[in-house]
């Protein structure tokens, strides 16, 4: 029965919050207009994205961008505007990952909104479904199973309400509330029902603070990321003793023209730093985002994306996953002489004696209306953990009877009659619940074992018709399914077969499996379907699979997942599941389609493959303008080029390719260790451009003498130089197709441009003098050349990735 708190008394601060009377009907309108008056209103903004300040403070305000406005703002003082490109091409490509990055953010707001639970609070007797950002102090608000308990407050109302504290406390075990025990935000209900007041709200929550700090916007906990962001720190230390030794090569030691010598300089920093790598990954992961809200998929965390396209192991909650959530009552099969009409009445009597009904239930509720001869007088909600519910009845002739509905391989002993017909129709795929008459407490551990069946009522579960080609894709990914239930085995065995997942037909019972998790993880290995799996197991299982080094995804809708999604590197939520598994879900499919999934994981790995792709373009650059910086000032000569070569070349073999690189379809498996993969090409690569940059240079400063041979010297080594740098962007372009081919061609083909067109001559300062030289430096670029493809398929072979 439903404990209530008494009208006259106070739930004084339970929650640590203000003293708020017990209203059993709710605030009336004028009260709650009354305090948004006064600001007592939840006000607290959750954000599933980052703030318009928050998108151009990250793009803009870079250490990078520091070092390279200044280095700008130099250039346009002592030389001419070519030589200032490369800070207007910052400005645009900043300004095209601000772009980007807001127009994720709309797609983000949009659906939090679409995907955001509206709690039930009760308003002058009637209950009223409200936004989060409404509730007002002394609102009281409703409970049932599966919903997160959005406000700091204290129990008004106790149907056996559980609320499981794990998110806020650590602790699995569900706690009991009774009224005037507190409830914190960020906790949620398992079992039972109730309601409660309202007696922190806003700030004020010190969980909701928590709670909305750990649903922003976030770029953390990414492999890639963190990968750049080493990778830049590197990149930071190496740069800044080599420019200190540029600048005093060229400003004191060469006594050369001072504004020729500054130009040159800034042409030697500018190229060591990877700015576009930062930017382009930020652009990866927005244009990711919004492709995925096309699809109505809600992307809580950015690396959800990423991680995703790790993932070698996804769980699968049958229920709601691989099968709709609504089911039908196909058959009623009485038992031990009950009469028919008699246990239809019961099973209606069951279904109206609890408020929130799972899929289960509400079958029965649809089947079997109730006719209200009987009044309720104890419910037991269902629990996973239990997998029974029951209710105590007083019938219409003044008798009392006890009934549990549930699991009949848990109601009943082994080797009952019974069981033996379970196990049949669940070979078939059905769902099979058991209706028992009970004596003792609902609540007694002992209640079961009294129990004498009445009735088994088969249910038929609908598939999801997009399911199959959903685990056939899994299956040709070489990521392992594992349809992980708290249904019978057997039942879920079925189910999985008829969907063609290999390995259906040997379901494992979960209460045999080895408690101990090296051994829980070898059986999870071997096994494919799990049935009776408890809320507790399945978070031992996603640990179990980790400590053997899988990348586990959990898919689910129930409360009963809440604490796998958890613990899992992913966890995918289905829109129309609780509140409480969308709350920790990094993913949720709005619209509910398993099918969405393959879509994540393609994005997911378009992005990761693509980054690691054009990142080597760019750590490529910053290898041989690092070495190239060395060279000079061990040489003691001008540095061959000013910044307007640079950004020719950047432009023409990194910047323009790397942008439709990163943005191309690309189905490679996601493989771990990023720093370590591009940098074993980017290194060999950046000192083979190096040495033949620097090998023409010298060459042609023999060759050349007189009035103008610097400006000849520095057009031999730029051939050189983009010819190496072309043949890499044509390693990184492979396997080739069409558009790929088209892309090399057309890069080297503006380059030609910019060799034959006279004005284009002049603006780039790139004269070719002469045969002999040009095509030297062409002969060692083919060498250079040559040299990559040796050392690439040599890397390939030889280091591990």
């Amino acid at each position: 029965m439903t404990q209530r708190a008494g009208t006259e008394d106070a739930i004084v601060g339970a929650a640590g919050g203000a003293d708020v009377p017990y209203r059993p009907d709710g605030l009336t309108a004028a009260e709650v207009a009354a305090r948004v008056r006064r600001g007592e209103v939840n006000d607290v903004p959750v954000r599933s994205s980052r703030s318009v300040l928050d998108i151009v403070r990250g793009n803009v305000l870079t250490r990078f961008n520091a070092i390279i406005g200044l280095l700008w703002a130099v250039m346009l003082v002592v030389a001419p505007i070519q030589d200032s490109l490369f800070g207007f091409v910052i400005v645009a490509n900043t300004g095209i990952g601000i772009v980007q990055e807001l127009r994720a953010k709309r797609t983000l707001d949009s659906l939090a909104v679409i995907g955001e639970a509206k709690p039930t609070v009760r308003r002058g007797g009637e209950p009223v479904e409200v936004s989060v950002s409404e509730i007002v102090l002394g609102d009281l608000v409703e409970l049932g199973p599966g919903d997160k308990v959005v406000v700091d407050g204290a129990v008004a109302e106790s149907d056996s309400l559980e609320v499981d504290e794990s998110l806020l406390t650590g602790e699995a075990d569900p706690v009991l509330k009774k009224p005037g025990d507190p409830v914190m935000s960020g906790s949620f209900v398992v079992a039972g029902g109730g309601a409660f007041t309202a007696t922190k709200v806003g700030r004020e929550a010190y969980a909701a603070q928590l709670a909305e700090e750990a649903s922003r916007f976030t770029l953390v906990h990414s492999e890639l990321r963190s990968g750049i962001s080493t990778i830049l720190k590197y990149v930071t230390w190496m740069m800044v003793p080599t420019a200190t030794a540029l600048i005093v090569s060229q400003l004191v030691v060469k006594d050369t023209d001072l504004k020729d010598s500054v130009a040159r300089t800034v042409g030697g920093i500018v190229p060591m730093i990877p700015e576009g790598l930062v930017l382009l990954t930020s652009v990866a992961f927005a244009i990711g985002v919004i492709r995925l809200g096309r699809r109505q998929c809600l992307v809580q965390e950015l690396p959800a994306i990423e991680g995703l396209a790790r993932v070698d192991v996804v769980c699968l909650d049958k229920t709601g996953t691989l099968t709709e959530g609504g089911m039908d009552v196909a058959e009623l099969r009485p038992l031990d002489g009950f009469d028919e009409a008699y246990v239809r009445k019961v099973l209606g009597a069951v279904g109206d004696s609890d408020p929130r009904p799972n899929a289960s239930l509400q079958a029965v509720i649809d089947a079997y209306p109730d006719t209200d001869d009987w009044r309720c007088t104890e419910a037991l909600p269902f629990s996973s953990a239990r997998k029974y519910s029951g209710a105590t009845f007083s019938e219409g002739d003044g008798q009392s009877s006890s009934w549990l509905l549930g699991a009949p391989d848990v109601l009943l002993p082994d080797g009952d009659p019974a069981l033996a017909e379970t196990d049949s129709l669940n070979r078939r795929g059905m769902r099979v619940l058991l209706l028992a008459r009970v004596t003792g407490e609902l609540d007694d551990p002992k209640t079961p074992g009294t129990a004498r069946a009445a009735a088994l009522v088969v249910l038929e579960q609908r598939l999801r018709p997009d399911a199959s080609d959903t685990l056939a894709y899994f299956a040709d990914q070489d990521v392992a399914a594992k349809v992980i239930s708290g249904d019978n085995a057997v039942s879920v065995g079925a189910v999985a077969a008829k969907l063609d997942l290999p390995g259906a037909d040997r379901p494992v019972d979960a209460r045999h499996l080895p408690e101990r998790p090296e051994e829980m993880a070898r059986a999870l290995e071997e096994g494919v379907v799990f049935g009776r799996v408890t809320p507790q197991q399945k978070r031992d299982m996603v640990g179990a699979l980790q400590s053997r080094g899988h990348t586990v995804a959990m898919t689910g809708d129930g409360v009963n997942d809440v604490l796998a999604l958890k613990d899992a590197d992913i966890g995918v939520s289905m829109g129309s599941g609780s509140e409480a598994t969308r709350a920790v879900a990094q993913i949720v499919l709005l619209d509910n389609s398993f099918a969405t999934l393959p879509h994540v994981v393609a994005e997911g790995r378009r992005v990761i493959g693509n980054i690691t792709r054009v990142a080597t373009l760019f750590l490529t650059k910053t290898a041989y303008s690092v070495l190239l910086a060395v060279l000079v000032v061990v040489a003691q000569v001008e540095y061959p080029f000013l910044p307007r070569h640079l950004t020719l070349l950047s432009t023409l073999t990194i910047g323009v390719p790397a942008f439709f690189l990163a943005l191309a379809p690309n189905k490679e498996r996601a493989q771990p260790h990023f720093v370590r993969r591009v940098m074993r090409y980017a290194l060999p690569a950046g000192l083979i451009a190096a040495a033949a940059t620097f090998t023409s240079y010298l060459l042609a400063g023999h060759h050349y003498s007189g009035p103008g041979a610097l400006e000849a010297e520095t057009s031999a080594a730029t051939l050189t130089l983009f010819l190496v740098s072309l043949w890499v962007l044509a390693i990184i372009a492979r396997p080739y197709t069409w558009w790929r081919v088209v892309l090399v061609a057309a890069m080297g083909g503006a380059f030609l441009l910019v060799l034959v067109v006279p004005w284009l001559q002049e603006f780039f300062a790139l004269r070719l003098v002469g045969t002999t030289m040009p095509w030297a430096a062409a002969g060692i670029a083919v060498a250079g050349a040559a040299l990559l493809e040796v050392a690439w398929r040599w890397v390939e072979r030889r280091v591990p990735a």
